[in-house]
């Protein structure tokens, strides 16, 4: 399963990104991380249901000095992604 999440709010320049990899890695879930023009991070990550669903939480949480003010997710199907990247 693929999940596609747009995070919005303190999201840059606070770790976030890393934060996210770390989650990702720990979870054996491959995608990347990477920031928007627009202030937000999008994540795409691939794996088992049960381990996006953790890989959501800790998206939603961030770590410290992030603020996470919304989360927006959309599912479709894996394309084969390899490992978890940070762009």
């Amino acid at each position: 399963m693929r999940l596609t999440a747009l995070i919005s709010g303190t999201v840059q320049g606070v770790g976030y990104r890393r934060y996210v990899q770390r989650y990702a890695r720990d979870l054996k879930v491959s995608g990347y991380a990477e920031n928007l023009s627009d202030g937000r991070v999008e994540v795409v990550a691939e794996g088992h249901d049960p381990d996006l669903q953790r890989l959501l939480h800790w998206i939603g949480r961030g770590p410290p000095h992030a603020r996470v003010r919304e989360v927006q997710t959309q599912y479709s199907e894996a394309t084969g992604l390899r490992d978890f990247h940070v762009y």
